[in-house]
């Protein structure tokens, strides 16, 4: 139909348009007609009977699409419905009302009424349309403009609610609606730009497509009921909200995809079910939540929660409503805090230990392990981010190993691992190489004090190994021998069963000669660094029991002593640490 105008008389605003039918090419009028056009100028709802919507069709109820197309495009003079627009409730309407590429600039009331054919509102310009509590096979309404909203609270909709490009100055409302497709999406709004876009406690079979979609306030489908036969359930994909995305208490069968969105306020998955299993279930990859992202108060995941390369500002979750183990997706994902959560280690890496990247094909993901770490740090938990950077320390190397191909390559990585693991916590506790060093030197003292008392150290000097006072210790006092520089005889010096090391301490000779101290002595071997003059001055005596013993310990403490010297450095330094 054209939609010229033109001027009609009085000085009110053209409201005929060229083309259009006049009231006589209606007549006879139905009852219900004839009602309606006897209370046009009333601006109250035009009740038809009891103003319920009519379950089957009612003589006394019907009304014709094009008879109210004609009232809603203005009428005749004579015939022109109130300033608040076309009003009428409990209507049968037959036929099509087709208003495409109409201008419509007074509000559009059909509510409780029961449409034959799905309306067709496609690139019209309308005020506001009212659709509460109506059943209607449908709504062909892209690329509609509207200064309000589209009311569609309480609908029933046996078909598919179309509103893609739209652009709406007011509300989209389908609370308490019920819509359901055979295929495709029951709502689709893709594109769509409204101020709000409320579906609380609707029933979708089919789902919802709101990608591309630029909210200027909230998208709420609490307590809604979204189901799709065809996987994805709640498309918004690239959506833009100025405010909160809430699905709190809503249950959804299928999955639910916010990818590359970004949601100025919260998202609020509080109670939602969220049903996929063995498919991704939430995926907020890639989006942006300013606000916060809650998971809790029995919220469940039957399926993958997907937060790849999310940037969320603070988490609030249980424990108890996190993804079975496989399915959670977190690398990349950065959050600033959590709250009303938990937060200590055990619980995080329990967490993050839900994530399996062999599934992705992938063998470790140490960011999120870095991005917890951090998190802790920044909330005051320093020992928490230590233990959660160890515990990535230990998977990373794991991985690396098990990527290794050349056994012998492969057996030395563990070696080294395994030797950082205990000395160091790999890099992450260095002051750990400080507890061995204590370790070895007291386990040093016992051994070299026992190897004492047993007589199993001697004199680390030539000159004093090589004099009469140790050589003739070493003999009983009824033995003798030929003392080699006066070629003279001479007795032994030792009693009965004393040690040739206690028969030289009773020798004025060696009242000189530094005392031995097992304390010292286990430090000057073990630090390298030190010289405490007990190595220069004594060394085991392998001849005596217990001396073996003794020097085997002294070389293995010397070894030790520089290993952990240097990996203490190492440690300090961060050399040790994975990049």
């Amino acid at each position: 139909m054209t939609e010229g105008w033109a001027a009609s008389s009085g000085g009110e605003p053209p409201y005929w348009p060229v083309g259009a039918a006049r009231l006589d090419d209606f007549r006879p009028l139905l009852p219900a007609e004839e009602e309606v056009v006897a209370r046009l100028l009333t601006g109250t709802f035009d009740r038809l009977g009891d103003g319920s919507r009519p379950e089957s069709a009612d003589p006394a109820r019907a009304i014709r699409a094009p008879f109210l197309r004609f009232l809603m495009l203005g009428g005749e003079q004579g015939c022109r419905p109130h300033e608040k627009g076309v009003r009428v409730s409990g209507a049968w309407i037959t036929e099509v009302l087709d208003l495409e590429a109409c201008r419509v600039y007074r509000d559009i009331g059909l509510n409780d009424c029961h449409f034959e054919a799905a309306p067709i509102l496609r690139a019209a310009i309308i005020n506001r349309l009212f659709l509460d509590g109506s059943s209607f096979p449908g709504l062909q309404a892209e690329r509609l403009e509207a200064r309000g909203g589209v009311y569609l609270r309480g609908a029933q909709v046996n078909g598919e609610v179309n509103l893609s490009q739209s652009r709406l100055g007011g509300n989209l409302e389908c609370d308490g609606a019920t819509i359901r497709t055979t295929r495709g999406f029951a709502l689709t709004a893709q594109g769509i730009e409204v101020r709000n876009l409320l579906a609380r406690g609707a029933h979708l079979r089919g789902g919802i497509n709101v990608s591309g979609a630029q909210l200027a306030a909230d998208f709420d489908c609490a307590g809604a009921t979204v189901t799709s036969p065809e996987g994805v359930a709640i498309d918004a994909s690239e959506i833009d909200i100025r405010g909160s995305a809430v699905l709190r208490s809503a249950r959804v069968d299928g999955e639910v995809r916010m990818v590359a969105s970004l949601i100025n306020g919260d998202m609020d998955c509080s109670g939602a079910v969220l049903g996929n299993p063995g498919q991704h279930a939430l995926e907020i990859s890639r989006t942006v939540i300013k606000g916060a992202f809650f998971l809790r108060r029995e919220a469940q995941v039957n399926g993958t929660l997907a937060m790849t390369g999310a940037s969320i500002g603070t988490i609030h979750d249980d424990a108890s409503c996190w993804p079975k183990l496989g399915d959670l997706l977190l690398n990349r994902c950065r959050y600033g805090a959590f709250i009303d959560a938990p937060v200590d280690a055990e619980s995080r890496l329990d967490w993050l230990a839900r994530q399996t990247p062999a599934r992705w094909g992938e063998d470790f993901w140490p960011q999120p392990y870095e991005q917890l770490a951090s998190v802790f740090r920044e909330m005051g938990h320093g020992e928490d981010a230590r233990a959660v950077l160890i515990v990535k320390e230990r998977l990373q190397r794991r991985a690396r190993r098990a990527r290794a191909k050349n056994p012998v390559w492969r057996a030395a990585l563990t070696a080294l691992d395994g030797v950082l693991a205990i000395t160091l916590a790999y890099g992450r506790q260095p002051l750990l190489a400080f507890v061995w060093l204590i370790l070895f030197w007291g386990a040093g003292v016992a051994v070299f004090a026992h190897a004492e008392r047993q007589g199993a150290f001697k004199p680390n000097s030539a000159v004093v190994l090589r004099a009469p006072e140790w050589t003739l210790c070493g003999l009983d006092r009824s033995e003798e021998r030929v003392l080699v520089a006066n070629r003279q005889a001479a007795s032994g010096l030792a009693t009965g069963g004393q040690t040739q090391l206690a028969c030289f301490r009773q020798q004025w000779e060696a009242s000189s000669y530094p005392e031995f101290n097992p304390w010292m002595y286990s430090l000057d071997t073990l630090l390298p660094v030190l010289d405490m003059g007990q190595k220069a001055f004594w060394r085991p005596n392998p001849t005596e029991p217990g001396g073996e013993l003794a020097l085997g310990y002294f070389y293995f403490q010397s070894i030790v002593g520089w290993a952990l010297s240097l990996l203490a450095v190492a440690g300090f330094s961060g050399l040790v640490k994975s990049p």
